[in-house]
């Protein structure tokens, strides 16, 4: 028989063969990380089934090496297995698509078999659709069967399920079906595979389908099968396609030798899983019961002033917070007084939670006393707001404001932590100066505590209890929530207690919140005054550890949970008037219905995909929209000016010639990245020379997925991503020729900048097209043209253009001239509408708002219409390059400034610094590297100059929820601002650098993060040279007076009398050694391996044949004694000189040289005699240096 075993991510499977490869016994389980147990539990139940057969084993997966290791088993790649597994039983395989647990594989087979797989990331495997699916509060199964039933596929960013929650939970709380939120999640699963796996390598031909979620998911099969266009005969499911991998290490056994069941299950019973643990701990929360005590009293002591509802009279006020997972609410008297409060999970369905607790706070009000406003927050506002026709909404960071003001006066710091979504406002003049919220990620927030204790059965409360006395807390760092996952099953595996978990995640809360998030550079940026709330400080072992992180005490509020709610319930009665609240009355809460429909807005280029709720009135609500236009209201021209749509327009206002009147024919350009920027410039050379442009449309998703299945890699920024759609659509359009060229160098804008790069990204992405569509480009018989262009030095550049089009340099040049100036002319426009926008809002007495990016955040795909709703909230928007040559940037700054996108925005950032009525908002893309620099750089500068700073996060995940409410923000905070007359106060210093000295070399210790091994080890070697530790070796004595005077000083200060030679020696042990200590033989004992160094013997001025080997020169008839000439060593017209290396007559020997890893055969220390086995370099009687050998150490 053949045992394979597949130790998978998250499941073991086995399957036994018989001699036929018939599948005689198989088990697959879930090992929930207790891989050593269950694999034993497995092989134990086929022992008991099957007897203590013979077999030949072989073990294989992901998580199968460390076991196969210790149980002395014979270990295979799972690349190999399944290879051979296809070969075996579906050899017609061309592609296999295998998705696991928590991994992801494709496999191309052909003349060689190549296969991708996901690293360190989860997102779009078994594991990403078992967190969504408990999201929606149902299981993998669950989601298969709503798939079946969808009517619409929502873009769901499929990264990591932080991602996906982020975009899934804005349409949970705007009423969209699970039916078509599950199908999403599959095309999700879909897009991340191809995209992030094939990378760019086309998945056609025979497709099969392997792992346990396509076993068991139909849906998501359908979804890949109709992604990639494939046939039903192209469709390959082989019958059990769970176990493959298993089957191919079995098929693999024959080559390895015999064992028994019974010796598997001995070996593996004696296998201690702790020999491989890396777990680290941390202190515990409270060193004792006192500890504890004590800070349960000091808490104790923050609380908000209550009341009985029941004697409650006249006017109360009401606010509704619609949370991300939780729906609260607080009803407040005149006096501030809390006197009803609510708090429950919505489960994914806010109207349904609303509906209980308004019933539920009518049943209680007394008859004296009535809803005199009502004011909604939160994630919901807007559709509790419509549904329940609520008075006012309030942006929530207000409301929590408001909330913590009102607790606890002049609070500096207020931090936020929900289920998903996390807020820290700090404040400054009594107004926000700064907010920041997690907009793209999740990280650090309470659901994943509440998920996790769901998973051991316990309630969040009790969970929560079990750390507050743990003794030895798991260290699990600042990881994603995803990541975070597995390590806590390896901790639960290696004997980690429910509460040292907790704790562990409790720590890890807060540091992903502060250090992730927030940035917290040090503990002293939060204040003195700190409030914290949110459900997940209700939880006493997060708020200890707060405490414990910062190093100070916090403020948490006894209705920590609801200050939403009850800053929202401040704000309606800030705003009351007069009379009773809108809210639906009692009565009409009885006939309460509300029904969903989708359609897509087709009132501009943006098509937004719309949900439309209705409501039993009649009245409807609808989400998704960017604008006012979708919800059928009629469009009221918006006269606040949009520089963005401005320059869109002006951009691409070319007329390209008719075919008829383009002797040279047509040329394409796509619409992409720099020709955002240049453009203007391209058109007008190409029309000048006679060519037809061809430019491809504006971008959309349709243009994205067309060339899905070309990028390289997924770590791109969504714009790169685009070129490939923009490539694919000229292609397919007839295009013959496609001009798109590479520019390291964009055009000098500041002489004082150290230089004017383009970003990587932008200077080379041709030759990622260029290698990765050469297919495309072949197929339609496409030229690609993709020239280095020196686009910074007209005379270079008609040169270059020249020779690369062939055509006469007059001609070029005149052309060249002609589309410069069109450049010019350009920009000259931007910046004069600049003017025009800024004279605008002075003489309007309004507020603009610099939407500072890159040129190609112009594109209306990649921006996803937030110039739209900048405008929207009253301000006008303006970009960068129009601002930035305003004003002088004092250089250095902080960063490295060598790229002009990101000059603009330094520059842009110092110009909002010196006015008060404009704001900036930098746009960042996702998978930007550089960006990683820029926005600290933007913000420091907008905190020199007193100024807000808002970054918003953009990638293909068109949700504008959490960019919606960080305008809002904004907007408050600058409303909140004004009336407290706080003002921008310019301050455009230079930065103070700190230089490296040579004294710094002998205290400092320089830490540099190790971002690439194969740099690092080269950056390592150099610095270690740079700074390093050594000590001064002396031999041979020497007649003191024929030493210099600073020498014998040199010697008297070390204690020794003047020596002959001296030589340094570089060690880390430096500190082991005293000035005038002797050092013998003894160092190097017998059998120790050294290096030694000297210098070689001289052999005086040599020819080329004796000094480098060089043949002599036939001896015939003729050649007049050349036989022992080097022949000619110069060089013609260019360059005209001999190059430096070249191997001449010279000087041979009585060089530097080391003989490495030479043996000690004996050590004499009486005579101070050395024996060394092998050759030295030098003569007899020279002096050599022996130290301990580099390599062989």
């Amino acid at each position: 028989m053949k045992l394979g075993i597949d130790v998978g991510s998250t499941t073991v499977k086995l399957v036994l063969l018989n001699e036929n490869n018939e599948i005689k016994y198989s088990k697959y389980e879930r090992h929930m990380s207790n891989v050593f147990d269950k694999v034993e539990e497995l092989v134990k139940e086929a022992y008991d089934n099957m007897g203590d057969i013979t077999v030949k084993a072989v073990v294989t997966g992901s998580g199968g090496l460390a076991l196969a290791e210790k149980a002395g088993i014979p270990f295979e790649q799972e690349v190999i297995t399944c290879s051979r597994a296809v070969e075996e039983l579906i050899p017609e395989t061309e592609t296999a698509i295998e998705l696991g647990g928590e991994d992801a594989k494709i496999t191309f087979y052909g003349a060689s078999v190549e296969q991708r797989m996901n690293g360190t990331c989860a997102g779009g495997t078994g594991a990403f659709i078992d967190q969504m699916a408990v999201l929606l509060n149902t299981d993998a199964a669950g989601l298969n069967e709503a798939a079946k039933k969808h009517k619409m596929i929502y873009p769901i960013a499929a990264r990591c399920g932080v991602f996906a929650k982020t975009d899934i939970q804005p349409l949970i709380n705007e009423g969209a079906s699970i039916e078509d939120l599950a199908a999403s999640i599959f095309q999700a699963v879909v897009n991340q595979t191809i995209s992030g796996l094939a990378c760019g390598h086309p998945i056609k031909g025979k497709v099969a389908f392997l792992g346990g979620p396509l076993s068991f998911l139909s849906e998501l099969r359908a979804r890949f099968t109709e992604t990639l266009g494939l046939a039903a005969e192209d469709i390959i499911f082989p019958e059990n396609s769970k176990y493959f991998v298993a089957i191919g290490a079995a098929l693999l056994s024959e080559k390895y030798g015999e064992t028994t069941l019974g010796a598997i299950v001995n070996a593996l019973d004696n296998i201690d899983a702790s020999e491989v643990s890396d777990t680290k701990h941390i202190e515990p929360l409270f060193e004792s019961e006192a500890d504890y005590a004590e800070f349960t009293a000091r808490h104790a002591a923050d609380k908000v002033k209550t009341g009985e509802l029941a004697k409650a009279s006249g006017r109360l006020y009401l606010g509704i917070d619609a949370g991300s997972t939780t729906t609260k609410s607080a009803l407040i008297d005149e006096d501030n007084r809390v006197l009803y409060s609510f708090y429950k999970n919505n489960e994914g369905k806010p109207l349904e939670t609303v509906l209980e607790m308004l019933k539920d706070l009518y049943a209680r009000i007394p008859e004296d006393a009535y809803i005199a406003r009502a004011a909604a927050t939160g994630y919901g506002e807007g559709l509790i707001k419509a549904a329940f026709k609520i008075d006012t909404g309030e942006i929530e960071t207000i409301a929590h404001y408001k909330a913590a003001e009102e607790f606890l006066p002049g609070v500096e710091f207020i931090l936020d932590i929900g289920g998903q979504d996390m807020k820290c406002m700090k404040i400054k003049d009594r107004a926000i100066y700064n907010i920041m919220l997690n907009e793209a990620c999740s990280s650090g927030c309470g659901s994943f505590i509440e998920t996790y204790a769901k998973s051991v059965n316990m309630t969040a409360a009790e969970f929560a209890r079990e750390a507050l006395f743990a003794s030895n807390p798991v260290d699990l760092g600042t990881r994603c929530t995803v990541f975070m996952n597995s390590k806590v099953k390896q901790a639960q595996k290696e004997g980690a207690t429910i509460g040292d978990i907790s704790a562990g995640l409790s720590y890890s809360v807060i540091k992903n919140a502060l250090y992730k998030v927030i940035k917290l550079r040090n503990p002293e940026e939060a204040g003195e005054k700190i409030v914290v709330q949110g459900g997940t400080f209700l939880n006493d072992a997060v708020l200890r550890s707060i405490e414990r992180v910062v190093g100070k005490n916090v403020v948490r509020p006894d209705i920590a949970g609801i200050m939403g709610a009850f800053g929202a319930a401040l704000v309606a009665k800030d705003t009351y008037e007069d009379g009773r609240s809108t809210i639906l009355s009692l009565e009409e809460l009885e006939g309460f219905t509300v029904n969903n429909s989708h359609t897509r807005c087709n009132g501009c280029e943006n098509r937004c995909m719309l949900t439309i709720n209705k409501f039993n009135d009649g009245s409807r609500f609808i989400t998704g929209n960017r604008c006012e236009k979708g919800e059928g209201k009629e469009h009221i021209e918006n006269t606040v000016p949009d520089m963005y749509e401005y320059k869109f327009e002006r951009l691409f206002d070319y007329e390209p010639l008719a075919e008829d009147k383009a002797p040279r024919g047509s040329i394409g350009i796509p619409r992409v990245l720099n020709m955002y920027e240049n453009y203007p410039f391209w058109h007008t050379f190409f029309t000048a020379l006679g060519y037809r442009v061809v430019l491809s449309p504006a971008s959309s998703k349709s243009i994205y997925e067309m060339g899905m299945d070309t990028i390289s890699s997924d770590t791109a920024c969504y714009p790169a991503k685009l070129v490939h759609g923009h490539i694919k659509w000229l292609c397919e359009n007839g295009v013959n020729t496609i001009f798109y060229p590479s520019i390291n160098y964009e055009r000098g804008e500041d002489p004082s900048a150290p230089n004017h790069y383009n970003c990587p990204i932008v200077a080379t992405y041709p030759e990622v097209i260029g290698s990765n569509m050469d297919d495309i480009l072949k197929e339609f018989n496409v030229k690609f043209m993709h020239p280095f262009l020196p686009y910074d030095d007209d005379k270079r550049l008609k040169r270059e253009l020249s020779r690369v089009f062939g055509i006469d340099k007059k001609e070029i040049s005149e052309a060249v001239d002609k589309a410069r100036a069109e450049d010019r002319k350009f920009h000259i426009e931007i910046k004069a509408k600049a003017d025009e926008i800024l004279d605008y809002i002075e003489k309007n007495h309004k507020k603009a708002v610099i939407l500072s990016g890159r040129p190609y955040h112009l594109d209306p795909e990649i921006n996803h219409g937030i110039n739209k709703l900048i405008t929207s909230f009253d301000m006008a928007v303006i970009t960068e390059d129009s601002v930035a040559d305003r004003v002088t940037l004092e250089r250095p700054i902080r960063v490295l400034d060598q790229w002009v996108y990101h000059s603009r925005m330094y520059k842009a950032a110092v110009f909002a610094g010196t006015r008060d009525d404009v704001e900036i908002v930098q746009l960042n893309s996702f998978g930007c590297g550089l960006d990683a620099v820029t926005t600290d750089q933007v913000e420091e500068i907008c905190r020199n100059n007193n100024k807000l700073y808002t970054v918003l996060k953009i990638d293909e995940g068109s949700n504008l929820g959490a960019a919606r409410i960080r305008i809002r923000s904004l907007k408050a905070a600058i409303d909140e601002r004004e009336k407290n007359q706080i003002k921008a106060k310019a301050d455009n210093r230079e930065f103070k650098r700190k230089y490296f000295t040579k004294k710094m070399r002998e205290e400092y210790t320089i830490m540099i993060p190790q971002m690439s091994p194969v740099h690092f080890r080269h950056v390592e070697v150099a610095m270690k040279q740079a700074g390093y530790k050594a000590v001064q070796l002396g031999y041979g004595q020497v007649d003191p007076t024929k030493v210099t005077k600073p020498l014998a000083g040199h010697f008297a200060k070390a204690g020794v009398t003047p020596r002959r030679h001296l030589a340094e020696v570089r060690t880390d042990n430096a500190e082991e050694f005293e000035p005038g200590q002797e050092l013998t033989a003894e160092l190097f004992p017998e059998g120790t391996l050294v290096d030694v160094t000297g210098t070689t013997k001289g052999k005086g001025f040599a020819g080329t044949i004796k000094r480098w080997g060089f043949k002599s020169y036939r001896r015939t008839h003729g050649s007049h004694k050349n036989e022992r000439r080097p022949g000619s060593v110069g060089a013609c017209a260019t360059p005209s000189r001999i190059l430096k290396g070249k191997r001449m007559a010279g000087r041979m020997g009585h060089v530097t040289n080391t003989a490495l890893n030479l043996t000690i055969v004996s050590s004499d220390v009486e005579n101070g005699v050395l024996a060394i086995k092998g050759a030295i370099p030098g003569p007899k009687g020279s002096i050599v240096l022996v130290r301990s050998a580099v390599k062989g150490a």
